[in-house]
């Protein structure tokens, strides 16, 4: 949720028509420890999300520092600002030109869902991956990465030729790994 956010956060700022989503079973934050995380339905408003972890930490100091030293309420603070509530990417029906991923393992669950629709409509997808760290200062400096690529993609009078000149340039001035493929709708 921080390093996608992040970058739709960035897009949004930059004027960029922008959606983002989920690929996981639920929404999983960080919780009072390591081995209980905080776990919400796709679809949970970040409002409901924040008064959740706020109710939590009242009164315990411990579990505030540690959710303020994570950076969790800072993070939902800035959700809230972007969209009502996160979305599940495999309930979504919406074709896109571009899809931005932030970690491998999610690229590889979109292409898959991708595969799995069986390219009906014939209409082709860019899936970029930049594989970013899940915390707040390499969330920003992604975003910024991914910010990059959404003004070359704009520049492009041709994607479709110009996309792997597009990925070379980015991933040689941006200090992300990027991953690249071409699937369909």
């Amino acid at each position: 949720m921080n390093r996608s956010m992040e970058g739709h956060y960035q897009l949004k700022k930059h004027g960029y028509n922008v959606q983002s989503y989920g690929t996981g079973p639920q929404v999983r934050l960080p919780g009072p420890s390591q081995n209980r995380s905080n776990n919400y339905d796709f679809g949970t408003p970040y409002a409901q999300i924040n008064n959740d972890l706020r109710t939590q930490a009242k009164g315990e100091e411990r579990l505030h520092t540690h959710y303020t030293r994570l950076g969790l309420f800072a993070m939902i603070d800035r959700n809230m600002t972007v969209k009502l509530a996160p979305e599940k990417f495999q309930q979504e029906h919406m074709s896109y030109d571009v899809i931005f991923t932030c970690e491998e393992r999610v690229f590889e669950l979109v292409c898959e869902e991708l595969l799995n629709r069986a390219g009906v409509q014939s209409r082709p997808v860019h899936v970029i991956n930049i594989e970013i760290e899940d915390n707040h200062k390499e969330s920003q400096t992604g975003g910024k990465t991914i910010v990059e690529l959404a003004k070359c993609i704009v520049a492009s009078k041709d994607l479709e030729r110009d996309m792997d000149g597009i990925i070379e340039d980015v991933q040689k001035r941006m200090p992300h790994r990027l991953l690249y493929t071409m699937a369909f709708y």
